[in-house]
């Protein structure tokens, strides 16, 4: 491809008159600049580690014009200098910004020094305790305090000398801290592993800048864990050297012989590992490598001890808790408890329809009776909420069961200080990946039985591995697979058309007029896909089935990109749903308006809210720069620096959608989407509508998804370590 042209920036610069609002944690700013030229003061909107008014901005970058605020300058540097005026001077020295002085100092040492009172700090720091009240202690902390801000200042200049945009800038010097540019210099491809929103590219971009060349050994080292990061974002746990290799080549444009060198090293030094999967000569990210090797140790240490559960007699258990619960088990689903009721470990597994919900919750009310203490867990917090209401027990996130650090990630609960329980019931396994596996089994206590729930026929995750199919596939754990699908169940062609499709057959579609919870309409071209979605979501089916369109329908898309893609239909339902106005901004690529639906796509444990969840948009605060949503009842505030947690979620895939169920769900069927049309997808797709699923697009689009390969390979060598 062209490179793209070189964008122009405006450059502006003047004295900070005020900062409206400044984040200290990703430097997030809106400072008020008296500009000269300029009548008013400008409002700047950039990063900055630190500014103090009566300092000096200088910003490159461009004009906007918000709808709301007019003219500002959203700027892609911004840098900072101590100011020149007394008056600027002594405001910023009574800003607290420097320890040890405030604003009576401020006055006292720009009354005795003048404009030399930088040059007496820096270099004549003595002379600072001819001021009435500054001893030794306080003479200290200021000049200490001073350093420190000549620190900062230099290492912002060499980051945007190279190219580095002040956010990540400020994320760097916050890593790092004085020693960033050592770092930095000597191997800017550490950016990419150690700093968030940098990956391989923005730290090549920088290396390229110092002077690295695109060949070096360095270069082509970081590389190939590139590669690797890569293939794990895919699903894989590792590569096979025969795709690796060409891979890096295509991926960092060097010759063979410097990639295979490079490889050697880094195996070498442990930094990936060797191995075999299936025969085949592999090689592994090392945290991903001791994590599949740790699930196969702890599977063989909780299975090596007996369970400590009470003895239970299945044949009077069966009959008592069908009588309690007001309900007849089928033969599998008997076998199934005379099972879980001996078994350390076990694995129930089905699709919709086969009672794996009502098989949980007789085995927990039997346990209950003989005063088994269980756990309940799930990946996502919607996944845990369903958990917790079909069973009446309280479920948590396997995060929050593990006592997460919002600091740091790292689980308080582990193999030192196991979870307290004598049966351990984790729900939706297929989205459990390889890492989270790893911590959730190593927080197991060796007397805990432990039972696995989940549809292996669903998409697996989203991060690396396929944990609950690997765990089935290694044959080292009893496995319970529920396939009878329930009378009342039977009745929804909802489920009839996940079965089907997942056999590798053409789901059975209602007669014209006739009703059904399961209906494909048929459209041709993208463009008109795209429309009959909305259509549907706006007009025809509130009006039909008496839904909310914001709050009961969800649309989920086979991808994101492309007019039929959770991207676009997003916007479109937007403009239909909830056309932005006056009040809204625009933030991170999206437009936010109070009423929008969104989701949040990280884990923030401070704010008590999870990938996945969805909300609704409930305030805009623009004077303390604030947006507030509502999940589930309960508020959470952003700051507008933060709003990159959040996306517009009228649409979105199905891959976010796993672990969710919804009243109403619309899929788009395209054969633009080919390269995702795998049976696995729509069946995940497809599971998650509760009332009611309607497919829009073409029949074509539908019958290569049954005749399509299942699933595509992820190279995991779980399933041989576990076996």
């Amino acid at each position: 491809m062209p490179a793209a042209p070189p964008v122009e920036f405006d450059r502006i610069a003047g004295l900070v008159e005020r900062v409206t609002f400044h984040n200290e944690q990703n430097g997030f700013c809106v400072l008020r600049l008296k500009v000269k030229g300029e009548r008013e003061l400008v409002t700047v909107i950039g990063h900055t580690p630190a500014v103090t008014p009566g300092e000096y901005a200088s910003a490159s970058g461009q004009w906007v014009t918000d709808r709301e605020h007019g003219r500002q300058f959203k700027a892609q540097f911004v840098s900072i200098s101590p100011p020149t005026t007394l008056t600027g001077i002594e405001r910023y020295l009574g800003s607290g910004m420097v320890k040890g002085i405030g604003p009576v100092y401020a006055g006292k040492l720009v009354t005795a020094f003048g404009a030399a009172v930088f040059d007496v700090i820096e270099q004549s720091p003595g002379r600072l305790r001819e001021i009435p009240g500054i001893g030794e202690v306080r003479a200290r902390k200021i000049t200490s305090g001073w350093a420190d801000q000549k620190v900062i200042r230099s290492i912002m200049v060499f980051l945007h000398a190279h190219g580095v945009s002040t956010s990540k800038a400020v994320r760097i010097f916050k890593t790092y801290g004085p020693d960033a540019i050592d770092i930095v210099k000597e191997n800017p491809y550490r950016l990419a592993a150690d700093i968030r929103g940098i990956g391989f590219l923005s730290a090549d971009t920088i290396a390229q800048k110092i002077g690295i060349a695109k060949d070096s050994p360095l270069r082509a080292r970081a590389g190939i864990s590139y590669a690797l990061t890569e293939a794990s974002s895919q699903g894989h746990c590792g590569l096979p050297y025969s795709e690796l290799v060409p891979l890096a080549i295509k991926l960092l444009e060097i010759p063979a012989e410097i990639i295979e060198t490079a490889l050697a090293l880094e195996i070498e030094e442990q930094i990936l590992y060797p191995d075999t999967v299936d025969g085949q000569p592999c090689v592994f990210l090392a945290p991903l490598y001791f994590a599949e090797q740790s699930i196969a140790a702890q599977i063989r240490r909780l299975q090596a001890t007996v369970t400590t559960l009470p003895s239970f007699d299945a044949d009077k258990a069966i009959p008592w808790v069908e009588e309690k619960l007001a309900i007849n088990l089928a033969k599998s689903q008997q076998d199934a408890i005379r099972l879980a009721l001996s078994s350390k470990l076990l694995v129930i597994t089905g699709g919709p329809g086969v009672g794996k919900t009502t098989l949980v919750k007789s085995i927990l009310t039997i346990m209950a009776a003989k005063g088994v203490k269980p756990l309940l867990c799930a990946p996502t917090g919607r996944a845990a909420k369903r958990l917790s209401e079909s069973t009446g027990l309280e479920a948590k996130t396997i995060h929050r069961l593990l006592e997460v650090n919002p600091l740091n990630g790292q689980f308080k609960r582990n193999e030192d200080n196991p979870l307290e329980c004598d049966l351990l019931i984790a729900d939706e396994c297929s989205m459990i990946d390889v890492p989270l596996a790893n911590q959730l089994l190593k927080a197991v206590a060796t007397s805990s039985a432990m039972i696995f729930v989940g549809d292996v026929d669903q998409l697996p995750s989203v991060g690396p591995g396929q944990f609950l199919a690997d765990l089935i596939d290694s044959g080292a754990v009893p496995v319970i697979r529920l396939t009878e699908v329930f009378r009342q169940a039977a009745s929804s062609r909802i489920i009839r058309a996940a079965h089907q499709i997942n056999h590798g057959t053409f789901p059975s579609l209602p007669d014209k007029g006739e009703d059904s919870d399961f209906y494909l309409v048929a459209a041709e071209e993208p463009e008109t896909i795209a429309q009959t979605v909305v259509d549907l979501v706006q007009t025809r089916l509130p009006r039909k089935f008496d839904v909310d369109p914001v709050r009961d329908i969800q649309v989920l898309c086979p991808m994101n990109r492309g007019i039929t893609g959770a991207r676009g239909i997003n916007q479109a339902l937007q403009e239909a749903l909830n056309p932005p106005g006056e009040g809204s901004i625009d933030k991170f690529g999206y437009r936010f308006s109070v009423g929008d639906k969104v989701m949040q796509i990280v884990n923030n444990y401070d704010r008590d809210v999870f990938n996945g969840d969805i909300g609704f948009v409930s305030v805009i605060n623009r004077d303390d720069e604030e947006l507030a949503v509502e999940f589930d009842g309960k508020e959470v505030i952003y700051p507008f620096g933060e709003l990159d947690e959040l996306v517009l979620c009228y649409a979105t895939t199905i891959h976010k959608s796993q672990g969710s169920e919804y009243p109403v769900v619309v899929i788009p069927v395209s054969t633009q989407h080919y390269m995702m049309l795998k049976r696995n997808l729509i069946y995940t797709g497809i599971t998650r509508g509760k009332r009611l699923v309607v497919l829009v697009g073409q029949k074509k689009a539908l019958a290569m998804v049954v005749k399509g390969k299942q699933v595509e390979q992820r190279w995991s060598k779980l399933r041989e370590r576990i076996a």
